[in-house]
């Protein structure tokens, strides 16, 4: 058997300096009531959005999925859910 030495803790230094994430999930829903405006703060600052959907998708989500498209973000509707993602987060539907 040959020597193998891993220092776990050398390593978990190493990827926390390396991945400089920032931002939450935060689950939501979108039924009009939030301003298309907090939205966009909340995306703005770096956090994932998942919207269970309360009527049509388009209509509620219209006043910022332009933004978020211009910016390079993502918007997927799956299930009766709006995933709403920052710049540099993409979505992966590889999998549906």
């Amino acid at each position: 058997m040959s020597d193998f030495d891993l220092d776990l803790r050398a390593v978990e230094e190493h990827i926390d300096d390396e991945l400089e994430l920032e931002g939450s999930i935060i689950l939501g829903v979108l039924d009009g009531e939030t301003p298309a405006d907090e939205w966009l703060e909340a995306i703005s600052k770096g956090n994932v959005l998942i919207l269970n959907v309360e009527g049509d998708v388009n209509e509620l989500a219209a006043g910022f999925a332009r933004d978020i498209r211009e910016a390079d973000g993502n918007l997927v509707h799956f299930r009766g859910f709006l995933i709403v993602t920052p710049p540099g987060v993409e979505v992966s539907t590889d999998r549906l």
